[in-house]
């Protein structure tokens, strides 16, 4: 009995949660200009924590958290609790639940039609966004058909045949696979031919006038710079303006979606500092779509999610109490990959060099100090140290980064940060959303609702 009762009510909850989307979307009425913003890796702990640190550091916080319409949004893929970037950001394009592992296609390999094709259909112009590889999972959901994300040089083929007006960001991986059997060329040169104009690198997308009908912008050969050491070069937020400037005389209007694809990257390195710079460069890129919007605020809808939460950040650590101190990541100044290229090359060029030496670029670019005032947040402990000790040194006979990660632990200790996995969790994400039919993303809904909702905006 009380396991019929457990399939009853579960099966009146699914009948309610289907009507209801079901409701939704069919109420949801046609908006010229729409964006879709999604922070890989990004939920409610990144987005906080962000926030802490912005409003400590002088800041009124993240933009994306104060929009008028939020819903805690489930994540799941069809065959796991705990879902990939491939079946997320399917269940995001698409509006149905995929496998781990699969892009743009149901659990049985049907293709699926994603909001952008039919934005497209309809007549919208449509561009894609990424700060990693273009032929990454997220964006790939949108244009690509492929059982599995790891085949990148046929999932940039059908980038070219998505014939969509603009891709923006970062390069596409594998991009002259010769090796594939699905080999024709480089695909640089493909696009070439199919009509797109292509911008390789700052200088030729700074100097481009506009004279292209269709455009492919790559900013890098692979992913863009993290924001923390990125001090001159394109930034997600100009790849959005680019993509608004290129569309925004479309008769009918466009669809962009674009995506923060490196705060999933360090939030898998466990990396505080450097996701926290990243959710301010996405925050960034959602202020340019925010500044379109004040010219068009009835036809002009804003939506920004995560596709599942990375690492297990907790905001809170047993050795800080009910303090925190998130202000104290500014003393990081590089990304964890930056650094540990610094220390790599530091004991190639001195193998005998001492952990004093070591500790010497670990306070310039950590602030972490061996010696300081004992009221100093920065000054280490001696069990802190002894454990920074033994990491050098398995770094200097291993050539692993252990000694870099063990300083962004100890950074992240300090901070009253802590992180409970490499990989990505369970835990919902926080979808907001601005403008014309924003109304319609409130309370919790499945990230299938997502595209369910947009794919009627789009029409």
């Amino acid at each position: 009995m009380k396991n019929l009762y457990k399939t009853i009510t579960a099966i009146f909850i699914l009948a309610i949660s289907a009507t209801l989307s079901h409701l939704n979307a069919a109420d949801v009425k046609s908006v010229k200009y729409v964006f879709l913003f999604i922070g890989d890796g990004m939920s409610i702990p990144q987005r906080m924590m962000t926030e802490e640190f912005l409003k400590k550091s002088g800041d009124e916080g993240l933009f994306i958290n104060q929009m008028p319409n939020q819903a805690i949004t489930y994540t799941r893929s069809a065959n796991s609790f705990i879902t990939d970037s491939a079946a997320s950001g399917t269940a995001i394009a698409c509006g149905t639940k995929t496998n781990n592992g699969r892009i743009g296609v149901d659990s049985d390999g049907k293709k699926l039609e994603s909001i952008a094709y039919v934005a497209k259909t309809s007549g919208k112009k449509v561009g894609i966004v990424t700060s990693v590889t273009m032929n990454h999972a997220t964006p790939a959901a949108f244009y690509a058909h492929n059982v599995s994300r790891g085949n990148y040089y046929q999932i940039s083929l059908d980038a070219i045949s998505s014939n969509f007006d603009y891709f923006g960001g970062g390069g596409m991986m594998k991009h002259d696979d010769s090796k594939n059997k699905s080999y024709k060329s480089d695909f640089y040169t493909l696009a070439e031919s199919a009509g797109y104009k292509v911008l390789r690198g700052s200088e030729q997308i700074k100097a481009f006038k506009n004279d292209a009908n269709k455009l492919m912008a790559y900013g890098s050969d692979e992913a863009l710079p993290y924001a923390i050491d990125n001090s001159d070069n394109l930034k997600l937020a100009d790849f959005v303006k680019l993509g608004i400037d290129f569309m925004k005389d479309s008769p009918q209007g466009f669809f962009m979606m674009a995506e923060g694809g490196k705060i999933d990257w360090m939030c898998h390195a466990n990396d505080a500092a450097t996701v926290m710079r990243e959710v301010v460069d996405f925050d960034n890129a959602v202020k340019v779509a925010c500044e379109f919007a004040k010219s068009h605020p009835s036809q002009t809808l804003i939506v920004v999610t995560g596709d599942h939460e990375t690492g297990g950040l907790t905001l809170g650590f047993a050795g800080t109490g009910y303090e925190s101190f998130i202000q104290l990541l500014k003393n990081q100044k590089c990304s964890q990959d930056a650094f540990d290229k610094k220390i790599k090359q530091s004991i190639a060029d001195n193998p005998k060099m001492s952990f004093e030496d070591a500790m010497e670029l670990a306070q310039d670019n950590f602030g972490l100090k061996l010696n300081a005032d004992k009221k100093d947040p920065m000054k280490l402990s001696s069990e802190e140290i002894d454990s920074l000790k033994s990491a050098f040194e398995k770094q200097k006979s291993k050539n692993k980064s252990h000694f870099t990660r063990a300083l962004i632990k100890c950074l992240d200790n300090k901070c009253a940060l802590a992180w409970t996995s490499g990989a990505h969790t369970a835990l919902p994400v926080n979808t907001t959303a601005i403008g014309a039919q924003s109304e319609n993303f409130k309370g919790a809904i499945d990230n299938t609702d997502i595209a369910k909702i947009l794919k009627q905006a789009v029409k």
